[in-house]
């Protein structure tokens, strides 16, 4: 990902206003600084035929409010409030595809642990991303490693709610792997089964048959991995996603796959250096991957896309 000075992106949304990039700033002793305690999303926007558009705004705003309940955030802006802003971002920066991060997190007011009076700040960014893992991982896909970390379980902290602080976790489990000359990693429960990547869903693929892990399974509800698995019982697919999959059942798949937002449909060639199925993208999850992307390049589906 290039720097954002080399970006040609100079406005942020922040509590109400929108400011220049370079002062969108927040006091060094803001309570989310030192304890994570906001929530945020990852947004994608596409340059559609019927023009820019933001995929599956609703469901991200939904996933945004439903983030702050456990932590007593109150975001005091409304959702048309948030969205309207966001429009205008993309528009006053001509952005037409591009990612975007609104978050929500516990301003500047006090330092003890309990957020107290401390304010909820509220800043919308957007900027251009290409492929989060690489544009030559869409096609040739990428080796990942199953982390020695494993994934928080939600009897600990809400593993459904999109938390700041809790990507420390996934920080820890990718720069792992890359360290040690993968690309991603692979991130297991405290049961030792399978969760997720650092920030993505994962999907197998087994005598063309779809399992991706349960939410109980410390998961995030991811809205890529819901609209893969629409799109694949659409064509016929069955989908087991409320599955548990073991550490070895990854070695001997026909195919895996990674979704998100930011990665949106990646290909898995290797786990731990054991090459998976035939080594390249598999024929289902390339179908999956060109369904998802014919789709963000018509927009044509209504309900999944809001217009810039």
């Amino acid at each position: 990902m290039a720097s954002f000075d080399e970006m040609d992106v100079d406005t942020i949304w922040m509590n109400g206003e929108f400011v220049d990039w370079a002062d969108a700033q927040t006091h060094v002793l803001t309570h989310a600084l030192h304890y994570g305690s906001g929530v945020f999303e990852g947004v994608r926007a596409y340059d559609t035929d019927n023009g820019p558009a933001i995929f599956r705004w609703d469901e991200h705003l939904d996933r945004l409010y439903e983030s702050c309940k456990p932590y007593d955030l109150d975001i005091e802006y409304s959702r048309e409030e948030l969205t309207d802003a966001t429009v205008e971002l993309l528009d006053r920066q001509d952005l037409a595809s591009c990612y975007i991060r609104p978050i929500a997190y516990y301003g500047y007011d006090s330092l003890g642990v309990s957020p107290g009076d401390c304010p909820t700040d509220v800043t919308i960014a957007a900027w251009p991303w290409g492929a989060y893992l690489g544009e030559d991982a869409l096609e040739n896909g990428i080796e990942v490693m199953v982390s020695s970390w494993r994934k928080h379980a939600s009897s600990q902290i809400p593993t459904n709610a999109k938390t700041t602080g809790l990507y420390v976790n996934s920080m820890l489990a990718g720069e792992e792997a890359r360290r040690n000359g993968f690309r991603e990693a692979i991130v297991l429960n405290k049961e030792g089964d399978v969760a997720e990547g650092p920030g993505e869903n994962l999907f197998l693929v087994r005598d063309g048959e779809l399992y991706t892990p349960g939410l109980s399974e410390s998961i995030l509800d991811g809205i890529t991995r819901d609209t893969v698995i629409t799109l694949a019982e659409e064509r016929g697919y069955t989908v087991h996603d409320n599955v548990s999959i073991s550490r070895g059942e990854l070695n001997t798949a026909d195919e895996l796959f990674f979704t998100g937002s930011a990665a949106e449909v990646t290909p898995i060639r290797k786990v731990d250096n054991v090459v998976i199925g035939d080594g390249d993208r598999g024929p289902v999850t390339e179908e999956l991957q060109s369904a998802f992307f014919d789709l963000v390049e018509a927009g044509e589906r209504e309900e999944w896309f809001h217009y810039v």
